[in-house]
């Protein structure tokens, strides 16, 4: 199940989404570090619908988890810009 955060500032959306699985958990490969930090990620438990339907008017977008592949699917993400930290897909989108 994912967990959807909207925050709303500036005239900016910023929707982070992850699973719920990966909260509180950090990867790594090689240099790079990601850290599923709860005071960040922690939100409402949400449908995938729910998360695309926000990513629709996110202009920032932080995604970990199975939600990318939906986000791909979706158009919102391309696949050659998502990394994978042990095995963990990662993905962070802006609209200008």
């Amino acid at each position: 199940m994912p967990i959807l955060r909207v925050l709303r500032t500036q005239g900016e959306v910023l929707v982070v989404i992850c699973d719920a699985g990966l909260l509180g958990k950090e990867f790594k490969r090689g240099e790079l570090r990601l850290k599923v930090d709860e005071s960040f990620y922690c939100g409402e438990e949400s449908s995938v619908e729910k998360c695309l339907q926000a990513l629709q008017e996110a202009t920032i977008a932080n995604l970990v988890g199975s939600i990318v592949e939906h986000a791909i699917k979706a158009g919102f993400i391309g696949p050659a810009n998502v990394i994978r930290i042990q095995n963990v897909p990662h993905a962070q989108m802006v609209k200008m």
